[in-house]
Protein backbone atom coordinates (compact mmCIF):
# COMPACT_ATOMS: atom_id res chain seq x y z
CA UNK A 1 0.00 0.00 0.00
CA UNK A 2 1.24 3.55 -1.15
CA UNK A 3 3.01 5.25 2.04
CA UNK A 4 0.56 8.84 3.13
CA UNK A 5 2.23 11.48 5.15
CA UNK A 6 0.02 11.56 7.97
CA UNK A 7 -1.72 14.86 9.08
CA UNK A 8 -0.57 16.25 12.55
CA UNK A 9 -2.91 17.87 14.72
CA UNK A 10 -2.16 21.40 13.17
CA UNK A 11 -3.38 19.99 9.58
CA UNK A 12 0.46 19.66 8.63
CA UNK A 13 2.58 16.78 7.48
CA UNK A 14 4.76 15.20 10.30
CA UNK A 15 8.13 17.81 9.14
CA UNK A 16 5.73 20.80 10.74
CA UNK A 17 6.18 22.66 7.17
CA UNK A 18 3.76 21.58 4.57
CA UNK A 19 0.36 20.79 5.11
CA UNK A 20 -1.38 18.20 3.34
CA UNK A 21 -3.09 18.59 -0.18
CA UNK A 22 -7.22 17.89 -0.17
CA UNK A 23 -6.33 15.16 -2.30
CA UNK A 24 -3.93 13.53 0.15
CA UNK A 25 -6.68 14.10 3.09
CA UNK A 26 -8.59 11.82 1.05
CA UNK A 27 -6.33 8.91 0.08
CA UNK A 28 -5.43 9.55 4.33
CA UNK A 29 -8.83 8.67 4.83
CA UNK A 30 -9.54 6.05 1.94
CA UNK A 31 -6.35 3.97 3.47
CA UNK A 32 -8.19 4.39 6.89
CA UNK A 33 -11.53 3.61 5.52
CA UNK A 34 -10.24 0.79 3.76
CA UNK A 35 -8.52 -1.12 7.05
CA UNK A 36 -11.52 -1.53 8.34
CA UNK A 37 -11.79 -4.46 5.63
CA UNK A 38 -15.17 -2.94 4.49
CA UNK A 39 -16.98 -6.23 2.04
CA UNK A 40 -18.25 -3.96 -0.65
CA UNK A 41 -17.91 -0.88 -2.05
CA UNK A 42 -20.68 1.13 -0.88
CA UNK A 43 -19.97 -0.27 3.08
CA UNK A 44 -16.70 1.63 2.38
CA UNK A 45 -18.55 4.39 1.33
CA UNK A 46 -20.56 4.37 4.16
CA UNK A 47 -17.13 4.20 6.40
CA UNK A 48 -15.47 7.01 4.88
CA UNK A 49 -18.95 9.36 5.45
CA UNK A 50 -18.48 8.17 8.88
CA UNK A 51 -15.06 9.39 9.11
CA UNK A 52 -16.47 12.99 7.64
CA UNK A 53 -15.49 12.52 4.13
CA UNK A 54 -18.57 14.05 2.19
CA UNK A 55 -19.20 11.82 -0.90
CA UNK A 56 -21.50 12.65 -3.66
CA UNK A 57 -22.34 10.94 -6.78
CA UNK A 58 -22.62 12.54 -10.46
CA UNK A 59 -23.79 10.45 -13.09
CA UNK A 60 -21.03 7.28 -13.35
CA UNK A 61 -18.51 9.20 -10.86
CA UNK A 62 -17.71 9.10 -7.13
CA UNK A 63 -16.80 12.74 -5.25
CA UNK A 64 -14.88 13.22 -2.31
CA UNK A 65 -14.87 16.44 0.08
CA UNK A 66 -13.12 16.94 3.28
CA UNK A 67 -13.31 19.59 5.19
CA UNK A 68 -12.59 23.64 4.09
CA UNK A 69 -12.38 21.73 0.53
CA UNK A 70 -15.02 23.96 -1.48
CA UNK A 71 -15.11 21.61 -4.96
CA UNK A 72 -15.04 18.00 -3.95
CA UNK A 73 -12.99 16.00 -5.74
CA UNK A 74 -13.37 12.84 -8.52
CA UNK A 75 -12.44 9.55 -7.11
CA UNK A 76 -10.87 8.96 -10.36
CA UNK A 77 -8.44 11.98 -10.61
CA UNK A 78 -6.50 10.73 -7.66
CA UNK A 79 -4.79 8.00 -9.71
CA UNK A 80 -3.52 4.81 -8.76
CA UNK A 81 -4.28 3.16 -5.67
CA UNK A 82 -7.11 5.40 -4.85
CA UNK A 83 -9.29 5.15 -8.28
CA UNK A 84 -12.63 3.50 -7.78
CA UNK A 85 -11.56 0.64 -9.73
CA UNK A 86 -8.74 0.40 -7.66
CA UNK A 87 -10.66 0.83 -4.65
CA UNK A 88 -13.09 -2.15 -5.17
CA UNK A 89 -9.73 -4.30 -6.62
CA UNK A 90 -8.48 -3.47 -3.08
CA UNK A 91 -11.58 -4.03 -1.49
CA UNK A 92 -11.94 -7.54 -3.46
CA UNK A 93 -7.70 -8.35 -2.76
CA UNK A 94 -7.20 -8.68 -6.69
CA UNK A 95 -5.25 -5.43 -6.49
CA UNK A 96 -1.91 -4.85 -7.60
CA UNK A 97 0.06 -2.47 -5.75
CA UNK A 98 1.17 0.47 -7.50
CA UNK A 99 4.86 -0.04 -5.32
CA UNK A 100 6.03 -3.09 -4.65
CA UNK A 101 7.90 -3.58 -0.94
CA UNK A 102 11.37 -4.12 -0.81
CA UNK A 103 12.18 -7.81 -2.11
CA UNK A 104 15.55 -9.53 -3.18
CA UNK A 105 17.20 -8.07 -6.69
CA UNK A 106 15.70 -11.24 -8.31
CA UNK A 107 12.57 -10.97 -7.33
CA UNK A 108 12.07 -7.16 -7.20
CA UNK A 109 13.15 -7.19 -10.84
CA UNK A 110 10.34 -9.57 -11.66
CA UNK A 111 7.96 -8.06 -9.91
CA UNK A 112 8.47 -4.49 -11.55
CA UNK A 113 8.88 -5.80 -15.23
CA UNK A 114 5.70 -7.62 -14.06
CA UNK A 115 4.00 -4.15 -13.06
CA UNK A 116 5.59 -2.54 -16.02
CA UNK A 117 4.48 -4.38 -18.41
CA UNK A 118 0.63 -4.09 -16.83
CA UNK A 119 0.94 -0.26 -16.71
CA UNK A 120 2.16 -0.33 -20.45
CA UNK A 121 -0.49 -2.44 -22.19
CA UNK A 122 1.89 -2.79 -25.07
CA UNK A 123 3.64 -5.35 -26.76
CA UNK A 124 3.73 -8.94 -27.48
CA UNK A 125 4.33 -10.28 -24.61
CA UNK A 126 0.83 -8.51 -23.34
CA UNK A 127 -0.97 -9.16 -25.95
CA UNK A 128 -0.15 -12.89 -25.35
CA UNK A 129 -1.11 -13.01 -21.88
CA UNK A 130 -4.38 -10.80 -22.26
CA UNK A 131 -5.74 -13.71 -24.71
CA UNK A 132 -5.71 -16.07 -22.05
CA UNK A 133 -5.52 -14.86 -18.87
CA UNK A 134 -6.99 -12.34 -16.44
CA UNK A 135 -6.18 -9.26 -14.23
CA UNK A 136 -7.29 -11.30 -10.88
CA UNK A 137 -5.34 -14.01 -11.66
CA UNK A 138 -2.52 -12.45 -12.44
CA UNK A 139 -3.19 -10.52 -9.12
CA UNK A 140 -3.11 -14.00 -7.49
CA UNK A 141 0.53 -14.37 -9.32
CA UNK A 142 1.75 -11.32 -7.82
CA UNK A 143 0.30 -12.07 -4.22
CA UNK A 144 1.97 -15.53 -4.15
CA UNK A 145 5.37 -13.80 -5.21
CA UNK A 146 5.50 -11.22 -2.25
CA UNK A 147 4.56 -14.08 0.28
CA UNK A 148 7.54 -15.82 -0.77
CA UNK A 149 9.60 -12.82 -1.17
CA UNK A 150 12.91 -14.63 -1.71
CA UNK A 151 11.86 -16.61 -4.35
CA UNK A 152 13.04 -15.68 -7.79
CA UNK A 153 12.30 -17.04 -11.32
CA UNK A 154 14.46 -19.77 -11.20
CA UNK A 155 13.09 -20.90 -7.47
CA UNK A 156 9.93 -20.41 -8.93
CA UNK A 157 10.36 -22.64 -11.67
CA UNK A 158 12.26 -25.38 -9.21
CA UNK A 159 9.74 -25.33 -6.92
CA UNK A 160 6.72 -25.60 -9.88
CA UNK A 161 8.73 -28.79 -11.09
CA UNK A 162 9.47 -30.60 -7.74
CA UNK A 163 5.88 -30.12 -6.93
CA UNK A 164 4.74 -31.67 -10.09
CA UNK A 165 6.89 -34.36 -9.83
CA UNK A 166 5.55 -34.98 -6.26
CA UNK A 167 2.18 -34.84 -8.05
CA UNK A 168 2.67 -37.32 -10.51
CA UNK A 169 4.59 -39.94 -8.13
CA UNK A 170 1.33 -39.84 -5.80
CA UNK A 171 -1.22 -40.30 -8.70
CA UNK A 172 0.69 -43.47 -9.58
CA UNK A 173 0.62 -44.69 -6.02
CA UNK A 174 -2.86 -43.77 -5.72
CA UNK A 175 -3.53 -45.78 -9.17
CA UNK A 176 -1.71 -48.59 -7.90
CA UNK A 177 -3.17 -48.68 -4.50
CA UNK A 178 -7.11 -48.73 -6.78
CA UNK A 179 -5.83 -51.62 -8.84
CA UNK A 180 -4.76 -53.86 -5.82
CA UNK A 181 -8.30 -52.56 -4.01
CA UNK A 182 -9.87 -53.69 -7.02
CA UNK A 183 -7.82 -57.01 -7.41
CA UNK A 184 -8.64 -57.52 -3.92
CA UNK A 185 -12.22 -56.93 -3.44
CA UNK A 186 -12.85 -59.29 -6.95
CA UNK A 187 -10.58 -61.75 -5.25
CA UNK A 188 -12.90 -62.23 -2.11
CA UNK A 189 -15.75 -62.09 -4.40
CA UNK A 190 -14.39 -65.05 -6.45
CA UNK A 191 -13.76 -66.89 -3.24
CA UNK A 192 -17.06 -66.73 -1.87
CA UNK A 193 -18.82 -67.40 -4.83
CA UNK A 194 -16.66 -71.06 -5.18
CA UNK A 195 -16.90 -71.79 -1.46
CA UNK A 196 -20.97 -71.83 -2.11
CA UNK A 197 -20.46 -73.26 -5.20
CA UNK A 198 -18.06 -76.17 -3.95
CA UNK A 199 -20.58 -78.70 -2.87
CA UNK A 200 -22.57 -78.68 -5.95
CA UNK A 201 -19.95 -78.94 -7.95
CA UNK A 202 -18.82 -82.27 -6.40
CA UNK A 203 -22.17 -83.59 -6.76
CA UNK A 204 -21.55 -82.48 -10.43
CA UNK A 205 -18.31 -84.54 -10.65
CA UNK A 206 -19.73 -87.73 -8.95
CA UNK A 207 -23.22 -87.73 -11.26
CA UNK A 208 -20.61 -88.03 -14.03
CA UNK A 209 -20.83 -84.52 -15.70
CA UNK A 210 -24.25 -85.32 -16.27
CA UNK A 211 -26.44 -83.24 -18.52
CA UNK A 212 -29.33 -83.55 -16.40
CA UNK A 213 -27.52 -82.63 -13.50
CA UNK A 214 -26.20 -79.90 -15.16
CA UNK A 215 -29.54 -78.44 -16.43
CA UNK A 216 -30.84 -78.40 -12.60
CA UNK A 217 -28.12 -76.48 -11.32
CA UNK A 218 -26.17 -74.81 -13.72
CA UNK A 219 -26.17 -71.04 -12.25
CA UNK A 220 -23.91 -72.54 -9.85
CA UNK A 221 -22.13 -74.83 -11.97
CA UNK A 222 -21.30 -71.62 -14.09
CA UNK A 223 -20.39 -69.53 -10.98
CA UNK A 224 -18.13 -72.23 -10.15
CA UNK A 225 -16.34 -72.24 -13.25
CA UNK A 226 -15.37 -68.50 -13.41
CA UNK A 227 -14.57 -68.96 -10.05
CA UNK A 228 -11.85 -71.89 -10.84
CA UNK A 229 -10.75 -69.65 -14.27
CA UNK A 230 -10.05 -66.97 -12.55
CA UNK A 231 -7.54 -68.06 -9.89
CA UNK A 232 -5.86 -70.31 -12.38
CA UNK A 233 -5.36 -66.87 -14.43
CA UNK A 234 -4.08 -65.36 -10.81
CA UNK A 235 -1.81 -68.13 -11.28
CA UNK A 236 -2.72 -68.87 -7.22
CA UNK A 237 -1.40 -72.16 -5.73
CA UNK A 238 -3.57 -71.55 -2.51
CA UNK A 239 -6.03 -69.44 -2.24
CA UNK A 240 -5.76 -66.50 1.33
CA UNK A 241 -8.16 -66.57 3.63
CA UNK A 242 -11.44 -64.00 3.37
CA UNK A 243 -9.61 -62.87 6.69
CA UNK A 244 -6.23 -61.95 5.38
CA UNK A 245 -7.54 -60.21 2.40
CA UNK A 246 -9.89 -57.73 4.64
CA UNK A 247 -7.17 -57.17 6.90
CA UNK A 248 -5.18 -56.39 3.52
CA UNK A 249 -7.99 -54.53 2.40
CA UNK A 250 -8.36 -52.08 5.29
CA UNK A 251 -4.30 -51.56 4.85
CA UNK A 252 -4.33 -50.34 1.50
CA UNK A 253 -7.36 -48.01 1.71
CA UNK A 254 -5.98 -46.44 5.00
CA UNK A 255 -2.86 -45.51 2.92
CA UNK A 256 -4.86 -44.74 -0.04
CA UNK A 257 -6.79 -42.03 2.19
CA UNK A 258 -3.52 -40.71 3.61
CA UNK A 259 -2.30 -40.59 -0.05
CA UNK A 260 -5.08 -38.94 -1.12
CA UNK A 261 -4.83 -36.49 1.47
CA UNK A 262 -1.65 -35.25 0.38
CA UNK A 263 -2.24 -35.61 -3.30
CA UNK A 264 -5.45 -32.67 -2.77
CA UNK A 265 -3.07 -30.64 -1.16
CA UNK A 266 -0.28 -31.38 -3.52
CA UNK A 267 -2.34 -30.50 -6.71
CA UNK A 268 -3.50 -27.05 -4.97
CA UNK A 269 -0.25 -26.28 -4.48
CA UNK A 270 0.80 -27.36 -8.13
CA UNK A 271 -2.01 -25.83 -9.92
CA UNK A 272 -1.42 -22.24 -8.07
CA UNK A 273 2.47 -22.80 -9.21
CA UNK A 274 1.67 -23.73 -12.93
CA UNK A 275 -0.78 -20.60 -13.02
CA UNK A 276 1.66 -17.57 -11.23
CA UNK A 277 4.46 -19.51 -13.48
CA UNK A 278 1.96 -19.82 -16.68
CA UNK A 279 0.87 -15.71 -15.96
CA UNK A 280 4.62 -14.90 -15.54
CA UNK A 281 6.10 -16.40 -19.06
CA UNK A 282 2.71 -15.36 -20.98
CA UNK A 283 3.29 -11.63 -19.61
CA UNK A 284 7.01 -10.89 -19.48
CA UNK A 285 7.45 -13.91 -22.66
CA UNK A 286 11.02 -15.26 -23.07
CA UNK A 287 12.76 -12.62 -21.17
CA UNK A 288 11.26 -14.40 -17.64
CA UNK A 289 13.97 -17.49 -18.42
CA UNK A 290 16.84 -15.00 -18.10
CA UNK A 291 19.37 -15.39 -15.24
CA UNK A 292 18.01 -12.56 -13.13
CA UNK A 293 20.02 -13.88 -10.46
CA UNK A 294 23.42 -13.34 -12.14
CA UNK A 295 22.43 -9.94 -13.11
CA UNK A 296 21.59 -8.29 -10.26
CA UNK A 297 23.49 -10.43 -7.93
Amino acid sequence: MRRICRRTPNGKGWDGNKPLSFQNQIRQAIDAALEQSPSTFEDFLKILEASGVEVTRRGKSVNFRVSGQKKPTRCNTLKGDYTEQAIRERIAGTYIPSVQPKRSHSSVRMLIDIDAAMRSGKGAGYERWAKVFNVKQLAKAVAYLKEHGDMSYEDLQAKAQVTTSRFNELSTQIKDMESRLSQNGELQKQIVNYSKTRSVYIEYRKAGYSKKFRAEHEADILIHQAAKKYFDSLGVEKLPTIKALREEYAQVLEAKRKAYAEYKQVREEMRELQNVKANIDYLLGPSADRAQEKEHS
